[in-house]
């Protein structure tokens, strides 16, 4: 069951990526306007449906369970959770490195036309086939300072820089997904993606809304489509980070 909800949970997030692209470039007004009037009533149906399916359940869940931590973190607690999750990143590479190997040649066509060469030589990869990595130490004070860290053993992959790490087996969009935050590693720096991670989990509270997973999200579904047209993730990157979206 919570297999099937994960799965239906990236469907949603790769929907709500496409819709606020929507809303970057178009008013409502312009939508109201100049879009088909079936698709947006089709839309405006499901969106609502599945608001309705969302919110009974949610009201089924006991209150304490959905009672959470509201007041933002302090910049001391982010800067001590920034050096937490940096550190975290780099001492995990260093422990998998030595047992990860090289893409394969396969995995390296599959994804040439997305990543330069130069990032698929220097990436490592394994599979724990059912193990899950450790749950950080650090985890214990985040909780004790009242906050909710990310379930990371129900991740399907791990970036720590330019190892990737599966909890279970590799798949091409859990590659395709892992190799982009290797690309937000390499071009933003560790300690500023740490940063930015960390900033922007303390304002959602859920990892799937933190914008450098959305990115990473979006560009996995967009990778996913029939005949979808060839592009590269770096150029993409950069933009996000000139747009200051990240």
């Amino acid at each position: 069951m919570n297999s099937a909800l994960q799965q239906a949970q990236l469907e949603l997030l790769s929907a709500h990526c496409a819709v606020h692209q929507l809303r970057l470039h178009y008013s409502s007004d312009d939508l109201a306007r100049f879009g088909r009037r079936d698709v947006l009533r089709k839309s405006a149906e499901v969106a609502t449906a599945l608001h309705e399916f969302y919110a009974a359940i949610v009201t089924r869940i006991p209150l304490a369970e959905q009672s959470t931590h509201t007041a933002p973190p302090t910049p001391e607690q982010v800067g001590q959770a920034v050096g937490w999750l940096s550190s975290y990143l780099q001492e995990q590479r260093e422990l998998y490195l030595p047992v990860a190997g090289p893409l394969t040649p396969q995995h390296k066509a599959l994804m040439w036309p997305y990543f330069t060469p130069d990032l698929l030589d220097r990436i490592r990869i394994i599979e724990l086939h059912g193990a899950r990595v450790a749950v950080p130490g650090f985890f214990a004070q985040v909780r004790e300072l009242g906050f909710d860290p990310p379930e990371i053993t129900h991740m399907d992959s791990l970036t720590f820089l330019d190892v990737i790490v599966f909890n279970q087996q590799l798949s091409e969009r859990a590659l395709f997904h892992a190799l982009v935050h290797s690309v937000q590693i390499q071009i933003l720096g560790l300690l500023r993606y740490a940063e930015l991670w960390v900033q922007s989990f303390a304002k959602t509270r859920t990892h799937f809304t933190v914008p450098l997973e959305v990115h990473a999200f979006s560009l996995a579904s967009k990778f996913m489509r029939p005949a979808t047209e060839r592009f590269s993730v770096e150029d993409q990157v950069r933009l996000w980070v000139a747009e200051d979206r990240y």
